[in-house]
C-alpha cells in the first residue's frame, strides 16, 4: 500500500500570543523571524501512516508539501522518521487560507505521483486557518472516497481500514480504490520523536520538487483570499468600589447584572 501523507508548514501554533502580529498589509499575520512546524494534526496523519509502515514492511510512505523551500524542513522530519519520499510543489510564498486552491494544487501533484496512492492522509485541520476544507475538496478533486475524522489503520488478512472518530464512539471503514482520509488527534498517533542519526541521514536525501508546469497547472488560480485579519482586542479596566459593606455590595451586584 502507497500512503501519501500531506503536509502544510505553518507558523509555529505555540507562539505565545502576545509575540503574534498583523502583516502590514493587513491580511495575513506578520511571519519574519517567527519559527514555523508541521501542523499539529499533520503530525498525527503522518505517525498514522509511520505504524501502518511498521505493521506492514511492504507500504511506502510518501510526504507532500506545497510551499516555497524552507517547507522541506518538515518534509526531512518526515524522512528521519522513515518516510522514503518526500516531494515539495514549489510555490513562491506559504499556501494561505485558500483551501480549495490547496486541494487543487494537491491533486495535480498527488496524480504524478508513481505508484498511485492507495490512501492519502491530512490533519483534519491545518493548525493556522483551521478551515478543515482540504481533506473533503481532496476527495472531490481525485474523485475519491472521503473518510473524516481517522486515527488508526489497521490490516484484517488483506485489507485495510481506518478507524475513526464518530458522536456514539467509534466505526471501522474499509475502502475500494483511493481513499483520502481527515485525521484527528488521538492518543495512538502522537508523533514519535526521530533519532539523531536519522535526522543526519535526513538532510542527504534527495526531495523531489515539481513547478506547477510540472503538475500541470500554468498558473494558480485563487478559489479565496483573506481580504482582513485582526488580532482580538483585549480592554482591561480596574475599578475600586468605597464604601460601607452594604453599598459596596449593592454596586458590585448591579456591576455584575450590566456583564451577566
Amino acid at each position: 500500500m502507497h500512503i501519501v501523507v500531506c503536509m502544510k508548514h505553518i507558523l509555529d501554533y505555540e507562539l505565545p500570543p502576545a509575540s503574534i502580529r498583523v502583516a502590514p498589509d493587513g491580511k495575513s499575520l506578520a511571519e519574519e523571524g517567527q519559527p514555523r512546524t508541521m501542523g499539529p494534526f499533520d503530525q498525527n496523519a503522518l505517525e498514522m501512516a509511520l505504524k501502518a509502515k511498521d505493521a506492514d514492511e511492504t507500504v511506502q510512505v510518501t510526504v507532500l508539501t506545497a510551499g516555497p523551500a524552507a517547507s522541506e524542513e518538515i518534509l526531512r522530519k518526515g524522512l528521519a522518521l522513515t518516510a522514503q519520499k518526500a516531494v515539495r510543489v514549489d510555490l513562491p510564498e506559504p499556501l494561505g487560507p485558500d483551501s480549495l486552491t490547496a486541494a487543487r494544487l494537491l491533486a495535480a501533484a498527488i496524480r504524478k505521483l508513481e505508484p498511485a496512492p492507495d490512501l492519502i492522509l491530512v490533519g483534519r485541520q491545518s493548525g493556522d486557518w483551521d478551515q478543515g476544507v482540504v481533506g473533503p475538496a481532496l476527495a472531490e478533486e481525485l474523485n475519491a472516497a472521503f473518510i473524516p475524522l481517522g486515527f488508526q489503520l489497521v490490516k484484517e488478512g488483506d485489507r485495510w481500514a481506518v478507524v475513526a472518530q464518530e458522536e456514539q464512539g467509534q466505526v471501522k471503514v474499509a475502502w475500494e480504490g483511493t481513499a483520502v482520509v481527515s485525521v484527528t488527534n488521538h492518543e495512538s498517533n502522537v508523533l514519535r520523536l526521530p533519532k539523531l542519526k536519522d535526522l543526519m541521514a535526513a538532510r542527504r536525501q534527495p526531495i523531489e520538487t515539481f513547478s506547477l508546469a510540472d503538475v500541470g497547472l500554468p498558473s494558480l488560480e485563487v478559489a479565496s483570499e483573506a481580504v482582513q485579519v485582526s488580532l482580538p482586542q483585549r480592554q482591561k479596566e480596574c475599578e475600586f468600589l468605597e464604601g460601607e459593606p452594604e453599598e459596596v455590595a449593592r454596586a458590585l451586584a448591579e456591576r455584575l447584572r450590566r456583564w451577566l
